[in-house]
This record gives structure tokens, sequence and C-alpha cells, in this order.
């Protein structure tokens, strides 16, 4: 295990010690069969809501209409809904006697980018973010989620002969400020629907379609956000003797911080210092008096988060030194705790999945940089699966290796996985997922 903190370690202790017995093994080729036979019928309705959910995004704690059109859809489903948890989450359960209580969960939010794949069904949707207006597009593939865990809702329903427990399926806000799950369990998710005995998330990626990915332990990353600010003094652009420059100081500090992760940090620990944003100035000949500048800080282990978080404190400070300005304004806001599957319930669901996909079910060697807020979940003491599906057409894949020009990847402006057969894996792999503990 690459995670040395206390609480990550703990977590799955009491995740190990809490989770219940399985149910008796799955007849996995028997229930995928009718699986995509309910998918058969289900899939056009299915692709409609993927891409209007596409076309019609919304950004954290602003996903009213979105949530309203997944609540429709489990209430006609069955499910008794309650909407407004955490904001604008909602969570939806379905009691079909007695059994252990699953947790399914989507993300509701896009990103604050403009889209560019072309698509036809490519948003051109606006909103106003951080005071300003902006384009917002579902580029981090939340909108397959969505209509898969709609589909594998529906799937259940169909299934309901096959399976005993409860289904608490649940709609998060804002996963991409990785804020929502805890807005949810802060509105007392735990207390007003109880702790479920597993859970399971899913996530679209830049594999191939039609496979899936799992891997036991450490999935995703601790994430932080910086904020920083640099007090200059502002002045004619043809005198800067006259000033203080901060957009001297955000250039500086962009690429002097990057020595903590190269000389201060264990070259095989990893971590990432990312500057995504500078925003100073209002013209070529003005030298501002500020900047502004927020980026995001990737790890996996609790040491090396420290020492960068102090590199970062040290590096702003130095700057802001050495051009004789005032000291800066630096924020670090802690944002998603690692992902931890269960080592047991990872093992029992990728069997499920091996037997479903064959060679398209394939493990993770390492963790992923990105983060996640379901980790809030799991740390809550929900003993948990959090796996991938593929999103691109392995005949473009193979184009695009033998051409040496990558894809576009997760947050790209180009990022477009393809809903056939991208929803029908998420579908497939979340209902087997979940029969396989209900069963």
């Amino acid at each position: 295990m690459t995670i040395k903190s206390a609480t990550i370690a703990a977590v799955l202790l009491a995740s190990a010690a809490a989770v219940p017995a399985f149910a008796a093994p799955l007849d996995v080729a028997a229930t995928k069969a009718a699986v995509d036979a309910q998918l058969d019928r289900d899939y056009p309705k299915l692709d409609a809501l993927y891409k209007d959910l596409h076309q019609h995004p919304e950004l954290g704690f602003q996903e009213v209409q979105t949530a309203a059109k997944l609540a429709k859809e489990m209430k006609a489903l069955g499910f008794t809904v309650t909407e407004r948890v955490g904001k604008t989450g909602l969570v939806a359960i379905l009691k079909n006697g007695e059994g252990p209580s699953v947790l399914v969960r989507t993300e509701l939010d896009a990103l604050p980018m403009e889209e560019k794949t072309g698509l036809p069904y490519a948003s051109t949707a606006k909103t106003t973010w951080n005071g300003k207006e902006t384009f917002v597009d579902h580029s981090c593939g939340h909108d397959v989620h969505m209509a898969a865990w709609i589909g594998a809702a529906k799937a259940l329903v169909a299934l309901k002969s096959q399976w005993k427990g409860t289904l608490v399926f649940v709609a998060q806000p804002s996963e991409e400020t990785v804020s929502g799950a805890k807005a949810m369990i802060d509105d007392g998710f735990f207390q007003r629907f109880g702790k479920p005995d597993y859970g399971f998330a899913l996530h679209v990626g830049p594999g191939a379609a039609g496979s899936v990915y799992y891997k036991p332990g450490v999935l995703t990353s601790n994430s932080d956000s910086l904020e920083l600010t640099f007090n200059g003094r502002g002045a004619h652009g043809s005198m800067p003797a006259a000033a203080i420059d901060p957009v001297m100081m955000a250039a500086r500090f962009t690429v002097d911080v990057q020595s903590v992760i190269s000389r201060e940090k264990d070259p095989a620990a990893f971590g990432v210092v990312t500057i995504g944003s500078i925003q100073a100035g209002s013209a070529g000949n003005i030298i501002p008096d500020k900047s502004v500048l927020r980026g995001t800080i990737r790890t996996y282990d609790a040491g090396v988060r420290d020492k960068i978080l102090t590199g970062i404190t040290r590096t702003a400070k130095a700057t802001a030194d050495m051009s004789g300005a005032p000291a800066p304004d630096l924020a670090i806001i802690p944002g998603g705790k690692a992902v931890v599957n269960d080592a047991a319930l990872t093992e029992r669901t990728a069997a499920v999945f091996k037997a479903a996909f064959g060679k398209n079910a394939i493990a993770i060697p390492a963790p992923g940089s990105a983060s996640e807020d379901y980790s809030e979940f799991i740390i809550g003491g929900v003993p948990s699966v959090y796996f991938s599906i593929g999103g691109y057409d392995p005949k473009v894949m193979e184009e695009a290796q033998k051409s040496g020009k990558p894809l576009p990847v997760n947050h790209s402006p180009f990022f477009a996985p393809v809903p056939e057969p991208s929803i029908r894996t998420g579908v497939e792999a979340m209902t087997l997922a979940v029969m396989n503990v209900l069963s």
C-alpha cells in the first residue's frame, strides 16, 4: 500500500470488519443475458436521455434540471425519491424484501468549459460561474454515468424476482469541486437513509468501449486546491521600475514551485502541483497591482502531501520577498481523499466481471492521479468498489496508436465517449455488481 495516512488505514480496517457475508454465487451468464434483453428494449430511451443531459449540462450545486430529470425517471420505476439532499442531490430508495442495502452513486455536474467535439448533440449551454459567463460541458463523462445509473435501476427493477434487499441510488451534486458527497453526508445522509452495506460507483475514461477496469485498495489520489494572490504595485507598462510586478511573480512562482516536486519529494512518490489559472491585468500596457493563481495538488501519501504544501507556502513567500512585495495571500483548500476499494468486495466483483466480460475485464496495475469525492461515503463506513469503463471505439484507439496522436482524456474539450456500447457496458457491469451481493 502506498498510503501511510492513519485515517485511510483506519477506514480499511473498519471496512473489512463491517462487510457482511456475501450472497450466494451469481449465475453471471443468465443474469447478463437478462440484462442485455432489458437493454435491447430500454437502450433507445437511455440514448435519448444521455444526449439530452449532454446538451443541457449544469455546474455543481446548480443541477436543478438535471436532478429533476433523474427524479422523474426513478419515480416512474417505483423508487421513493428524496430531492434536494446536499443542496441539489437526490436519493432514490427501492425496498424489495429482507437483504443487504446497496448504494449506487452517479454524479450530476458538468464543467465550466466550452465543448469542441463537433458532435451533433454538443453542448452550447452557458451559465454564470465565479461572476462571469461561461460555457458548460459534460467533458468528464458524468452524462454517461447518469444514463448507466438509470439503466441499471431499470434492469434491477425488471429482475426484482431474483434479488432481495434495498437499493439506495444516489445522484450526487458537485463532484467536480469534490464537495458534493460531503454536502450530502452533512445533510444527514446516513441518519436519514441508513448506512448501506455495500457501495458501487463507476467512471468512464479513455479506454476501449466494452471494457471494465477494476483495482482493489488505493484507486485515486488525495486532492487539494490552492488559491494564491500576489500583491504588487501597478504602473505604466513602459515604467516597470515604478511597479512591483505581480505578473512576474505569478510566472516565477509557477515555474519555481515545480522544484518542490523535482527536488524535495522522493522521486518514487507520486505528487503533482498544477497551476491551471492565472488572472491578472486588463491591457498590455498596464502593469496590474495583483495576480491571482489557482491550482491543484495531487498526492497518495500523507507525508508527501505535507512536504508539498510546506514547499508551496515557502515558495510563495520567497517569490514575493524577491520582488520586494507584501506577503502573498495563500489559501489551501482540502479536497477529495483517496478512494480505497474494499479488497474482499473487489475480489468478488472482479470474478463476476471476468465471467461477464472475459479479456475485457482488466485489472488496473496502479492508482490513478485523478481525485474523486466518493471516498467520503467509504470513509463514512460503506465498503465499496469504484470501477471504470472504457469510452472509445477500439478501432479509433488502434488508429490513434498507429498515428502516435494521443486521444483526448477526461476534461479535454474534445473528450467524446461513444454512447454505444459505453452506456450498455456501464449498465451491465453495475447491474451485475449489485446483483452479485443481493442474489
